[in-house]
């Protein structure tokens, strides 16, 4: 049955994401150890890497916080099952948690009470995007804590807001210190409402690959010129000096009101941790 396809291509999806930070992550800190200078930022490079190699071959998560579960959603117009898509999302989580294991993060804001399965009221978190198409595809995303903390999001009025930027962004990453757990990526989101701006920022901080480049030159411009002055600071990893304190900064946007000029910032840790899938109507998947 396709819901026992996407199920298991669910869990297949989250214990990849769990277990390592994504490919591209990986290699990005491989490059940051061949460039540090500062030796005691190079030991925890090493250290990093070596805690990447043991959670893949041990299967084990690569990170104690396992972070809070998004799901980011296309699903296609043809698709033959649509209302089923969320519940079984949420069993893969369930079953994963208590399999691989994953650490229950998910609590009650007031009561704190935590169901022990890292589900809940909007837990887990769903953004679904529909296209023309008869497939499903999905990207899990589990965000942890300390990424979350020193995120920001400002409303400026438009006239000085593109002078402001630079400032907001470094600013931001030297007041995260090493909470974030350095090295970075640094997520930038502009648009008309602070919450819009911030949803951009948590996508482009955990969605796109790095070294990619936003296709406006303009932008991608800024986005190399922000990575430059980010690892000039000196924060480092782990906040303890070096030359490497982001790996790399994207920008997205969408168009704002006349009056508005939004901007979240949002962080993403060294286990940078997402993966995907692709299911098909007649019961193949791939993993993305």
């Amino acid at each position: 049955m396709l819901e026992q396809v996407i199920l298991k291509a669910a869990k297949e999806v989250i214990i990849r994401a769990a277990v390592g930070p994504a490919f591209d992550v990986t290699t990005s800190l491989k490059k940051a150890l061949e460039t540090e200078e500062n030796e005691p930022a190079k030991v925890q490079l090493g250290a990093i890497l070596k805690n990447i190699d043991l959670s893949t071959s041990e299967k084990a998560a690569v990170c104690q916080d396992t972070g809070f579960p998004n799901f980011y959603i296309k699903l296609g117009d043809r698709f033959p099952l649509r209302s089923k898509i969320y519940d079984m999302l949420t069993q893969a989580i369930r079953e994963v948690t208590k399999e691989l294991p994953l650490r229950p993060n998910t609590v009650h804001p007031f009561t704190e009470k935590n169901l022990g399965d890292n589900t809940g009221v909007g837990a887990p978190w769903f953004e679904v995007e529909l296209f023309d198409g008869d497939y499903l595809e999905f990207h899990y995303v589990p965000k942890g804590g300390g990424t979350e903390l020193p995120s920001k999001a400002f409303t400026l009025p438009p006239g000085v807001a593109m002078k402001e930027l630079p400032r907001l962004v470094l600013e931001a990453v030297i007041d995260a210190g090493p909470m974030p757990c350095p090295p970075v990526i640094v997520g930038v989101g502009i648009g008309p409402s602070v919450d819009i701006a911030a949803k951009l920022a948590k996508k482009a901080a955990a969605l796109r690959p790095v070294g990619s480049r936003h296709p406006e030159p303009e932008i991608a411009k800024m986005e190399e010129e922000l990575l430059k002055a980010i690892n000039k600071l000196g924060v480092g990893v782990h906040g303890i000096g070096g030359k490497v304190t982001a790996l790399d900064v994207h920008i997205e946007y969408v168009y704002r009101h006349p009056a508005t000029f939004s901007i979240g910032i949002v962080f993403s840790c060294w286990a940078t941790r997402r993966s995907g899938a692709r299911v098909y109507p007649d019961g193949r998947y791939e993993i993305i």
